[in-house]
Formats: C-alpha cells, sequence, structure tokens
C-alpha cells in the first residue's frame, strides 16, 4: 500500500510532525473490563503445593505487604475460583449423601441401632483412600471429594450385605433355641456371627477384586484427562482395601457387642 500525502486545502502538504507529536511508550497489550471496570490478569504456576494453601498464603502477603490505591481492588480467580464454588456445593451435596443414606438404611433395618454400626464404622472404610492419597502424593481436591463420595457408597453397600446375613444366622439360631425351649447365651450368638461371616467372606472379596481390577487401569493409565480420574479412582482403590477389612471384622465384632448387651439385659 502506497503512503499517500496529506494535502491542506491550499495545495501544500502537511507533515505528520506539525499536526501529532509521535513517540514509542509502553503501555498494556490489551485494555481488558470486567464488570465494567478495566482490570489486568497475573497468572500464576503452582507446583509442589496445593492450590488452596498457596492462595491462602499469598493473600495474606499481598494484605500485609500491598497499598492499594482508592478505587483498586484484587480477587483471586481461575482454578481457585472453580474450586471454592465446587465446595460450596460439597459442603451441601455431602451432608444430604450422609442423610439419604441414613434414611435408605433405617427404611432397610428398621432399627436405629444397625444404621449407627454402619455409620459408625464408615470412617474406616475411608482410611485406605487417605493413605494411598498421602502415598501418591495428592491433594484434596473436587475429583478426590467425588472418589470418597464414591467410596462411602461402595462400603456402605458392602456393610449392609454383611448386617443382613449377620441377623439371619442370628435369627436362625434364636428359633432354634426358642424351639428347644431355652434362652440363647453368648456363644451361641457367636457362632451365628462367625457363621453369618463367613458366608460373605467369598462374594465380598469378589467384588472388591472386581472394583479394583476395574480401576487399575484408570490408575495406571495416562492421556487426556487422566490427572482427573486418578484422583476420583485412588480413594476408591484404596479404601476397598480398607473396607474389606471394615466389613470382614469390625461389623461382626460391632454386631456381637450389640446383640451381646441385649442378651445381658
Amino acid at each position: 500500500m502506497r503512503n499517500l500525502p496529506i494535502v491542506a486545502p491550499n495545495g501544500m502538504q502537511v507533515a505528520l510532525g506539525d499536526v501529532a507529536h509521535v513517540h514509542v511508550e509502553e503501555g498494556p497489550g490489551m485494555i481488558k473490563t470486567e464488570n465494567a471496570r478495566p482490570n489486568g490478569w497475573i497468572f500464576v504456576d503452582i507446583e509442589g503445593q496445593d492450590l488452596g494453601s498457596y492462595v491462602e498464603t499469598a493473600r495474606q502477603v499481598v494484605s500485609e505487604q500491598v497499598e492499594l490505591p482508592a478505587g483498586y481492588s484484587v480477587s483471586w480467580s481461575g482454578q481457585y475460583e472453580y474450586m471454592e464454588r465446587a465446595k460450596q456445593r460439597l459442603s451441601l451435596v455431602v451432608p444430604v449423601t450422609v442423610a439419604i443414606i441414613m434414611l435408605l438404611l433405617y427404611l432397610n433395618f428398621r432399627r436405629l441401632a444397625e444404621v449407627l454400626i454402619i455409620l459408625g464404622t464408615l470412617p474406616l472404610a475411608l482410611v485406605g483412600g487417605i493413605w494411598l492419597m498421602y502415598w501418591l502424593g495428592y491433594d484434596m481436591s473436587v475429583a478426590v471429594g467425588v472418589g470418597f463420595i464414591a467410596l462411602a457408597g461402595v462400603a456402605v453397600e458392602i456393610g449392609v450385605v454383611m448386617l443382613v446375613y449377620l441377623n439371619q444366622a442370628w435369627r436362625r439360631h434364636a428359633e432354634r433355641a426358642r424351639a428347644e425351649q431355652r434362652p440363647v447365651n453368648r456363644e451361641e450368638l457367636r457362632q451365628a456371627v462367625i457363621e453369618g461371616a463367613l458366608l460373605r467372606v467369598r462374594p465380598i472379596l469378589m467384588t472388591v477384586a472386581a472394583i479394583i481390577a476395574g480401576l487399575l487401569p484408570i490408575m495406571l493409565g495416562g492421556g487426556t484427562g487422566a490427572e482427573v480420574m486418578q484422583r476420583i479412582a485412588a480413594p476408591m482403590v484404596g479404601g476397598m482395601v480398607s473396607a474389606t477389612v471394615l466389613t470382614l471384622l469390625v461389623i461382626p465384632a460391632a454386631f456381637l457387642l450389640w446383640r451381646g448387651h441385649g442378651i445381658e439385659r
């Protein structure tokens, strides 16, 4: 494109320096606005520290060492903002999930004691997931929270099956004692607990093995979205190990103590 001269009405050429002062000055490459206010972005890459604790530390340092002029403000956005929104949703979803689990358990057993046995021992099922997260170096995130919610559902389901078989074995022994017109004792209760628990060893181990085998490819895989999926699968893989111990040992022991207290009364 050819530069054309600026010609005045009287035919004289006007130089650019006669009408403007041209100089080079540094400035923003782009002016951005948000909520009708000009703003500038500072991008930070975090490594070796979780996002939440970094922002809390950075926010404290900024508030102590940076004096903002009138009309200026600082806000923390990006992944941190998404995480805060997800935490607000999880703070509502988790209590609602626990309430639904309690309601379904009560509708199934019709006794509050058995509901409390499962909910009281449920944190033990989450221990394996916490240990595996610590071993892998994962921080708490939304994906990890989703994994723990799924783990809690599976652990409760396995615990319900165990309690159902324990109750069935206990009823058989109690009916046999009534038919023989004699009271049941703690030794007979112990035999009923062992009988009911042994009936669930193979199905529970098969369920746990199938879940772990299905999640291991996710844990060991790569590609797009692998980091998120690994953090969902990690609590379940580790938690299923502790959930197996919970189901086969802790729940029968808690059932034995509860029913034994009823026999003594």
